[in-house]
């Protein structure tokens, strides 16, 4: 069993997908720029990734803040009913970093949950998700520091 810390900003993160979550359940849910109603996947085509929130830094093996990968239409709009598998690779890599953890995940109303990711070496990243059926999408650029001893 593993033993997560708990931060405010994982617990705000928390809070807001749970609350999106339990607000899209389908038409008139009240919450603006989420869709429930769309089955076939956007107004204009494929979904489009883009990520709801990015990772941020952290030190080597740290597991990094949680990260959300979102699938929206051409307009934005969280597609509620994609549940395609989203991947996440190291999109620059400069220095041979790997990325561990669990990299696929299944959406759930349209939102993919990053939760246990780390790097191994410093180094200046960008992330690259994708999914089958949808356009992909890269990260901010997030850096990994050597942890120093106090």
């Amino acid at each position: 069993m593993r033993i997560r810390r708990i931060t405010h900003s994982s617990l705000a993160r928390t809070l807001v997908t749970i609350f999106t979550s339990a607000c899209i359940g389908g038409n008139g849910s009240g919450l603006i720029g989420v869709s429930g109603d769309n089955p076939g996947g956007t107004a204009s085509g494929a979904a489009v990734l883009s990520f709801f929130s990015s990772p941020g830094n952290a030190d080597v093996g740290q597991i990094l803040p949680i990260i959300q990968v979102a699938a929206s239409d051409s307009l934005g709009t969280v597609n509620a009913n994609f549940t395609g598998v989203v991947r996440l690779t190291l999109a620059s890599n400069s220095t041979g970093g790997g990325l561990h953890g669990v990299t696929a995940v299944r959406a759930q109303g349209g939102i993919a949950t990053f939760d246990d990711l780390s790097l191994d070496k410093a180094g200046t990243y960008t992330l690259r998700a994708s999914a089958n059926g949808a356009a992909g999408a890269t990260s901010a650029t997030f850096t990994i520091t050597a942890a120093t001893t106090p």
